[in-house]
């Protein structure tokens, strides 16, 4: 049971992380007012989308193209955690196979320290987007022929919205 409230206690942080830091930039005082302005805002209008190619053989990457988008005049920041933006070092896609099973993630679990440091955020210029790539195969079990489905559930950490999952058939050669 203590275990439990440690587990519980961890996630609902790490959870809030971002947000935590968002309250304290924007419920500061008069002096920060002026620095903020120069300081890009956290991720108010931003959104992602991903894109795969529909047919993948067996044997070649599976590259997911992310995408974050600023549509807002000012400039906007979100949290790398969770994003292909960093190094693969937590689970926060969901890769489903035909049958809604879902495949095993094998790629680091990293632990973090809470709040993010400013190193942990990315700007995005107004009405201009940013592009990372990543290899699932390096970190999920893909493995046999079907249909895979890839959602996003990182949004939590890194404050940033994707409404549509992205499918691809993984076939043999």
């Amino acid at each position: 049971m203590k275990n439990y409230k440690i587990i519980l206690s961890a996630t609902l942080l790490t959870l809030s992380a971002c947000t935590v830091n968002h309250v304290k930039n924007t419920s500061a005082g008069s002096d920060s007012a002026k620095n903020q302005s120069s300081a890009p805002a956290i991720s108010a209008s931003l959104f992602a989308k991903m894109q795969i190619k529909p047919t993948i053989k067996i044997g070649d990457a599976v590259e997911l193209k992310f995408t974050v988008y600023n549509d807002a005049d000012t400039a906007r920041q979100f949290c790398k955690w969770h994003t292909p933006f960093e190094p693969l070092m937590s689970k926060y896609l969901d890769v489903k196979d035909a049958s809604g099973q879902e495949m095993l993630y094998k790629g680091a679990m990293a632990k973090r320290i809470m709040p993010p440091p400013p190193s942990s955020y990315m700007k995005v210029n107004p009405k201009d987007s940013l592009t990372a790539t990543i290899d699932l195969l390096k970190a999920y079990d893909i493995s046999k022929p079907s249909k895979y489905t890839v959602i996003y559930v990182g949004q939590n950490m890194s404050g940033l919205t994707v409404k549509d999952s992205v499918a691809f058939v993984y076939e043999g050669k």
